[in-house]
């Protein structure tokens, strides 16, 4: 059985949404929305997706792979790929939007590609 359970952390909202990254745009409105209008006129803006993975195997053991993608929320959304905050995360070394950057960069470089890597390392060193 494999689980998983990813999140946006933002280092000026104390790490929110974090695992209330789903629901965040419940509460008043759409996730980004929100997100934006409490980073307003706030100019560090460093953020992470994260990703922890774990797979229990047929005798019980647990395996875990986790990811981090390391960036920062833009101020405003660009893009029309991904899902989520990818229209205003901006990877560390990038100057475009995971939206921008695209599904097939997303595919290799994402928090989730990152733990997948992890728990293949981890099941293989068993």
């Amino acid at each position: 059985m494999l689980g998983e359970d990813s999140g946006l952390e933002v280092a000026a909202l104390g790490g929110a949404p974090g695992i209330r990254s789903a629901r965040y745009g419940a509460e008043g409105g759409e996730a980004i929305e929100r997100l934006l209008g409490e980073l307003g006129g706030v100019e560090e803006r460093a953020a992470r997706y994260v990703c922890e993975l774990v797979l229990i195997g047929p005798g019980g053991e647990e395996l875990r792979g986790s990811g981090a993608l390391e960036g920062r929320i833009a101020d405003e959304p660009r893009g029309s790929e991904g899902f989520g905050y990818d229209p205003v995360f901006v990877p560390t070394g990038e100057e475009r939007t995971v939206a921008e950057l695209g599904n097939d960069w997303k595919s290799r470089n994402s928090h989730r590609a990152r733990a997948a890597a992890d728990l293949e390392a981890t099941v293989r060193a068993r």
